[in-house]
């Protein structure tokens, strides 16, 4: 994942920030974004991360890695996100940022717009033309995560899709660290977010009302987010209480096993938008494989189930990917 933490130093010129931000930008960029202040998350700054294009899927396996951008049909040409656009920091849209003349901001606003992509409703976009075997659903929202990291870092993204409609609907990106942005930071965010949406609220608690969370595979909520809780001392939040598995889904709908977001597209002969293991591409390529099995007639369930925050998870189908 390419994100990194750098703590904010006086800029003077834009040189410094253009050698600072060399390491995360291609030797063809004539102008990186620049970094970005963030001064509620304890005067750290986060260096700009592109999502980048990647190859069509190979036969190797989940962890192909994949180079060209898909090419849509529609006149307007693919762009990497912008991510600080997915967290709400970037100051291209805002007029904010490090004060330098004016000459080069305005240059590296226009640059930056032509380049970056805000908004993520143009990788997600329906065909309406093959929707006619959609099916009705219990769930009128989709909260499509997928972490990624390490210890170091975890990226929190998820992607909101109408059950009915199939369309791009909202997002939320948040990227933690022990040090320096703490997890209950993060959920603190987060809950506000859902309780925008009415999927949730504080004073009653409970699962997601009308929605679920969607995931290729069991490890973000069965493992991760109950070992991240433990270790920043909270408990298990009761949203996280059950999801749905989409290689279940997949498994029993297709009738065939898929080991991940990669082998899915591949067999669904879709191409990647953005990189593989950048937690906010995937989280989009994940909904729009999910677009696709809506749009193939796939009705989403919930596959999982925890009775308790310290219980143990209740899988709910029989046939599915262990």
């Amino acid at each position: 994942m390419a994100l990194a933490r750098v703590s904010p130093p006086a800029f003077s010129s834009p040189f410094l920030i253009h050698s600072l931000l060399r390491p995360f930008s291609s030797p063809s960029s004539v102008l990186r974004p620049r970094v970005t202040r963030v001064p509620h998350h304890r005067g750290f700054a986060i260096a700009a991360a592109l999502s980048q294009a990647s190859p069509l899927p190979s036969a190797d396996g989940d962890g192909a890695v994949m180079e060209a951008p898909p090419r849509p049909s529609s006149r307007r040409p693919w762009k990497p996100t912008c991510l600080y656009y997915t967290q709400g920091k970037c100051t291209m849209l805002t007029g904010h940022g490090y004060n330098l003349s004016n000459a080069v901001y305005k240059l590296n606003d226009t640059l930056h717009l032509e380049k970056f992509n805000h908004n993520l409703s143009t990788d997600l976009p329906v065909n309406y033309s093959a929707a006619d075997k959609v099916k009705s659903q219990k769930l009128d929202y989709f909260l499509v995560l997928d972490l990624e990291g390490k210890v170091e870092i975890l990226e929190f993204p998820v992607v909101m899709i109408d059950a009915q409609s199939m369309e791009f609907v909202d997002s939320f990106h948040s990227v933690w660290h022990d040090t320096a942005i703490p997890f209950m930071e993060v959920l603190q965010e987060f809950e506000d977010w859902i309780e925008h949406h009415k999927f949730w609220k504080k004073e009653q608690g409970g699962a997601l009302n009308s929605a679920a969370f969607i995931t290729c595979g069991n490890w973000d909520l069965k493992t991760k987010v109950p070992e991240q809780c433990r270790v920043s001392k909270i408990k298990l939040p009761s949203y996280f209480m059950e999801w749905i598995n989409l290689k279940d889904i997949y498994l029993n709908f297709y009738n065939r096993r898929a080991t991940g977001m990669m082998t899915m597209m591949r067999e669904l002969q879709m191409p990647i938008v953005g990189s593989h293991h950048l937690g906010i591409d995937d989280a989009k390529n994940i909904a729009r494989v999910v677009q696709r099995m809506l749009a193939d007639g796939a009705v989403m369930q919930i596959t999982a189930k925890r009775q308790s925050a310290t219980g143990d998870v209740k899988f709910l189908f029989k046939n599915r990917i262990r």
